[in-house]
């Protein structure tokens, strides 16, 4: 059977618009409660942290070492899913989350803090990765940037939906002889548990399972990533020895470690920021950390779709994360004006945001099957480690000199340098390379 061009025949269009229907606005969600449930404590610090006592130094480190348990279980946990199925292991990872999301409404004191923290990074370890390898069964290489953007979106809109719901989940402050804190968690952590039964009906393993396409579509896609892996083991199919010892994929995790570095020092650290700087109470500052999110989710996507247009794939991921540290550095030369304040703040989110797209589109571009797993947990892994170093770090400098502003220039340093390393190598071509010769002609 003779297929059409991967974006330019009508079959390879609709049966993209149709993937794209079918799986981006469930994964979003997915994405949604998994980003929310990961950095709701930012909110819950705002009382917990007096509650319980809770220097900053400690609560950066119990926000960060959730990224010490998903280290150390993503790549088993991606393997896992490679072998057994996406759905059933996406929602096992769920159903822990989500139970041990809601048991955040324990914690007692920095230990129990740091356990159950630990144990959530644990639970959702392979989650995201296994998201990224998914995509990569239904989307061509061509496609995958402006996939991932709309399903990283959620990342953003978590922030969007998450800040202000978060905010007044502290104003309930006393019900049912619960503090604000504890009310946050439990509710926010029901959601995963009720989308991981959800998951097991919907969710297909893969194309051959997914009865809502006509065969020729299903034909089409098969034919498509098959030429991309043929291209790639052309070149030299890469076991998944060689994937965790390859330069280009430890090169692509420190990217991600700047990258991410600067996200997660941001993020959990952005509504402490605003009540400082601006004086109001917990559900106006949730309504105002709704802003950097909503300007980030915009940047994701425009990015990405030009990238995906012009098939230049380094710049889209360098230019954001130059951006982002201009907004960093801005944040403690712009005077006490909230307004200027806030503006640094969305100006830092929406370069730092923007590169997640793009970047996600370059271990794709040489790895494929279980290589592709292991070498995505891998950089993911390694790179969420950045997540750990982040909000720790400001949460130390912030202690040893009243101000959050040496911790964010720190994150600036990171994401700067991260910008620099994404054009040691040979990604971009052979990206390029994939992309063009995989397409089938007409």
């Amino acid at each position: 059977m003779q297929m059409d061009g991967a974006v330019g025949g009508e079959l390879g269009r609709t049966t993209l618009a149709k993937v794209t229907r079918r799986l981006i606005p469930f994964m979003f969600v997915l994405y949604v409660v998994s980003f929310l449930d990961r950095i709701n404590v930012s909110y819950a610090e705002l009382q917990m942290g007096e509650d319980l006592g809770l220097s900053a130094t400690v609560y950066g480190l119990g926000a960060g070492i959730f990224f010490i348990g998903y280290f150390i279980f993503e790549i088993p946990s991606n393997l896992i899913l490679e072998r057994v199925g996406a759905k059933v292991w996406i929602a096992r990872i769920m159903i822990t989350w989500g139970i041990i999301s809601a048991a955040m409404f324990l914690v007692t004191g920095p230990v129990s803090f740091y356990v159950l923290r630990f144990l959530l990074g644990v639970a959702e370890a392979g989650f995201f990765p296994g998201m990224i390898l998914y995509l990569t069964y239904f989307f061509p290489a061509r496609e995958r940037a402006k996939a991932v953007a709309l399903f990283m979106t959620a990342v953003a809109i978590a922030g969007v939906i998450g800040s202000p719901l978060s905010g007044f989940l502290l104003t309930l402050d006393g019900l049912a002889g619960l503090s604000g804190w504890q009310i946050l968690f439990i509710v926010e952590g029901v959601p995963a548990v009720l989308l991981s039964f959800v998951v097991l009906w919907y969710l297909p393993n893969g194309p051959d399972d997914a009865r809502w396409l006509e065969p020729a579509e299903r034909d089409w896609i098969k034919d498509v990533l098959d030429r991309e892996n043929r291209i790639k083991a052309e070149r030299g199919e890469y076991t998944t020895r060689q994937a965790l010892t390859n330069g280009r994929v430890w090169l692509l995790a420190l990217v991600y470690f700047g990258i991410v570095i600067s996200l997660y020092g941001l993020s959990f650290w952005l509504p402490r920021i605003i009540q400082d700087f601006s004086g109001f109470g917990d559900f106006v500052v949730g309504l105002l950390g709704a802003i950097p999110f909503a300007a980030a989710a915009v940047g994701m996507v425009i990015f990405a779709r030009h990238s995906d247009r012009t098939g230049e794939r380094r710049w889209h991921v360098a230019i954001p994360a130059f951006i982002g540290a201009v907004g960093l550095i801005l944040t403690g030369l712009v005077g006490t004006s909230s307004v200027l304040q806030m503006a640094a703040l969305t100006l830092a989110a929406l370069g730092i945001y923007s590169c997640l797209g793009t970047f996600w589109t370059l271990p794709t571009s040489f790895l494929g099957s279980t290589a592709a797993a292991a070498g995505i947990a891998l950089v993911n892994s390694v790179g969420n480690l950045g997540g750990f170093f982040g909000p720790y770090a400001v949460g130390f400098i912030t202690d040893r000199t009243g101000s959050s502003y040496g911790g964010m220039l720190l994150l600036a340093a990171m994401i700067t340098l991260a910008g620099i390393l994404v054009f040691v190598g040979r990604q971009e071509q052979e990206t390029e390379q994939v992309e063009e010769a995989a397409a089938p002609t007409s």
